[in-house]
């Protein structure tokens, strides 16, 4: 890890020199079940992706709503090899801001999750888009399945790979509240970094990922969580949701779940062939004001004069 702190540290004295030059001018916790379900879980998102493709559309094309500073950044290591994530956070970052762990689709960490970081960062928090297939990328669904199932092979990797990407927002970054969010793969995950910070993540939102009816697991969790999905989605089938609903409600923990009508899995992936414009808009608001809701910092003034 010493290398990793040595590159972390030049990368942070870097950003913090830029930020303040500007200032003075973004499932089933496989870990726990059975390979099985796991597995077919790899099998049901090959089909919901068999005819799509990495190829960016228009819809990609959102600018951030104020302007930020990105960069690739190392967080953990893969043998001798450096991890690196994707940093994103506002120009006029004075102060530590509330920051996201952003988790990739099935397809890895690509130009789509990187806007949706600049995007995400430009509301007004730091994201860090963490990397689970190390460095690899998929260009098409075959790939994407041998990524996956490696991650589901050897959860553990991955789960320290979270635990890294926390560590950096908690102590470098110095975020005051934490969240997860993440799509398809990513929301399984989003959904086990809950897990992995029972009593510390301060949010998670989860788009259309595997999820659980375990609740030996899900009772430690104190995040609250904010639930996607789509009605026509045969990868992540309605009824799954409506059990983890249930599960959560039994359990009293604070939650909302969102099921789309006429939409099927990855509605929100704008490269994908699923893709549906309003459900992903709506969607986005939703975790707008999610995160407002449980992570952002208001000024206690502006509070008292609503």
């Amino acid at each position: 890890m010493r290398k990793v702190t040595s590159m972390l540290n030049r990368s942070i004295s870097l950003l913090a020199v830029s930020l303040l030059m500007l200032g003075g001018c973004q499932s089933d916790d496989s870990s726990n079940q059975p390979a099985d379900p796991a597995r077919a879980n790899v099998d049901a998102m090959s089909r919901e992706h068999a005819r799509d493709n990495t190829s960016p559309s228009p819809a990609t094309d959102v600018d951030p709503a104020r302007p930020i500073l990105s960069q690739a950044m190392p967080y953990t290591e893969n043998g001798e090899e450096l991890v690196y994530g994707y940093f994103a956070a506002p120009q006029d970052m004075f102060e530590p801001l509330p920051a996201v762990i952003m988790i990739h689709e099935w397809w890895g960490l690509n130009d789509n999750i990187r806007a949706m970081a600049d995007r995400l960062a430009g509301e007004g928090y730091i994201v860090f888009a963490v990397d689970l297939y190390e460095g690899k990328l998929a260009s098409d669904p075959a790939e994407a399945r041998a990524l996956m199932l490696e991650v589901v092979e050897e959860p553990e990797r991955a789960e320290d790979n979270i635990r890294a990407a926390y560590e950096f927002l908690s102590e470098t970054a110095g975020a005051p509240r934490i969240g997860s969010l993440g799509w398809c793969f990513g929301g399984s995950w989003s959904l086990n970094a809950a897990k992995l910070f029972p009593e510390d993540l301060d949010a998670t939102v989860i788009y259309y990922g595997q999820v659980s009816i375990d609740e030996e697991m899900l009772r430690p969790i104190s995040a609250p969580i904010l639930g996607l999905f789509a009605a026509e989605d045969t990868g992540i089938p309605v009824t799954s949701v409506q059990a983890f609903e249930k599960a959560l409600r039994q359990l009293r923990k604070t939650h909302e779940i969102h099921i789309y009508p006429e939409v099927g899995h990855a509605f929100a992936n704008p490269t994908g062939n699923n893709y549906h414009a309003e459900s992903a808009e709506d969607a986005w608001e939703r975790t707008l004001a999610f995160f407002d809701r449980y992570l952002a910092i208001h000024d206690s003034s502006e509070q008292s004069s609503e």
